[in-house]
């Protein structure tokens, strides 16, 4: 019996992606060990039989905690707001838990190893959006004197959410957590913790993004013990393009050392003009090599 287990969701829209991040897991001999569970949210039949070749388990995503439905008609995709604060639920059969968007891939499974290690003890194991050369979340614009106003993505989300003025200034200059990619056990005190604050969250806030604010609360307002893991565990693309290493034909950290990008994180999108490469295959960059060489490359799995 697999004791760890992978978990990801996606609509049709965002099957090749999926359809990736499985292939760049099962690229690794050690993934056998692991298994793959999928959270349907608007796939086809035949996307579907695609996956059950390559996965353990495909459950239909549900709004665990109700919302409007004004906000989320015709968005399925947004159940990845709130069912992935329920794993547990829909995939009780196994000890430890990662979750991994559908805009990533594994790079290097030792990143993997790191993740199911970082969550024991009831701990959440995840990275923060801050690091050398990643860009500044955070603003202030200083109006005179002492005076400034504050811009920061964990304040605008606070405030908005209406969860007290208080537990928004304590959030407004905390290193933001990104939750495409965190590793939690079956038993961690964090899930309860994270489905309080996320049903908060979603009275009042916006839907997308609302997971997010509520994992930021667990951490910061509510002490969850965290494990912190290195950026290359969870590599933002857009906040900070890779460089590539033509010897071992990897992606690696723009700064010295170098080291591998574990998990490649296409969120918000790596853009040419109005085309979105998660999207289109077509859609290559420049990038460096450390070996000092331009490329025009895909960050996509396998191109």
């Amino acid at each position: 019996m697999k004791k760890n287990v992978i978990v990801s969701l996606a609509d049709s829209n965002y099957f090749e992606l999926l359809n990736e991040l499985v292939d760049s897991i099962k690229s690794f001999e050690k993934s056998k060990d692991t298994a793959i569970c999928i959270l349907d949210a608007g796939l086809t039949s035949e996307q579907k039989i695609i996956l059950l070749k390559k996965v353990d388990e495909i459950k239909s995503a549900e709004w665990d905690i109700e919302v409007p439905a004004l906000k989320v008609k015709g968005k399925e995709w947004l159940k990845s707001q709130v069912s992935r604060a329920f794993l547990p639920k829909y995939f009780p059969n196994y000890e430890k838990y990662l979750w991994i968007d559908c805009d990533a891939w594994v790079n290097d499974w030792a990143s993997v190893e790191l993740y199911f290690k970082a969550c024991e003890n009831g701990k959440l194991g995840i990275t923060q959006t801050l690091g050398p050369g990643y860009k500044i979340m955070s603003k202030v614009n200083w109006l005179f004197g002492k005076v400034a106003i504050i811009k920061s993505q964990n304040f605008k989300h606070a405030v908005k959410s209406k969860i007290g003025l208080s537990k928004a200034r304590k959030l407004a200059f905390a290193p933001h957590i990104n939750i495409g990619v965190f590793s939690l056990e079956k038993n961690s005190p964090g899930w309860i913790s994270w489905q309080k604050n996320l049903d908060q969250t979603l009275k009042s806030g916006n839907i997308f993004g609302s997971e997010g604010l509520a994992i930021n609360m667990s951490v910061y307002i509510d002490d969850l013990e965290t494990e912190f893991l290195p950026l290359n565990c969870n590599w933002i693309a857009s906040n900070l393009l890779p460089k590539f290493n033509e010897v071992e034909n990897t992606f690696v950290e723009p700064y010295l050392p170098n080291y591998k990008i574990g998990i490649m994180h296409l969120a918000a999108g790596i853009w040419d003009g109005d085309k979105d490469m998660r999207l289109d295959k077509s859609v290559k960059i420049e990038i460096e090599s450390i070996q000092k060489s331009s490329l025009s490359k895909s960050l996509r799995f396998g191109l």
